[in-house]
């Protein structure tokens, strides 16, 4: 996993660790919103990851095929 993923792990666990902290609705809503947004982030990294890989390893069979 890359740094940039766990760092958005990261947030999103401690946004959701906010808003169940939170007694403010305002606030929970807020770190809510803010989670989702973090979760996200890590999804479309980690489906960064996964093609890259993938294309990586189409290369690498390609290459192979090749000799």
């Amino acid at each position: 996993m890359s740094q940039q993923l766990d760092f958005y792990l990261a947030r999103a666990a401690e946004a959701q660790r906010d808003a169940d902290a939170a007694t403010l609705d305002n606030v929970r809503d807020r770190c809510r919103r803010a989670e989702a947004a973090w979760s996200a982030m890590a999804a479309r990294a980690q489906r960064g990851e996964k093609m890259r890989a993938q294309a990586e390893a189409e290369k690498q069979a390609a290459v192979l095929a090749a000799e």
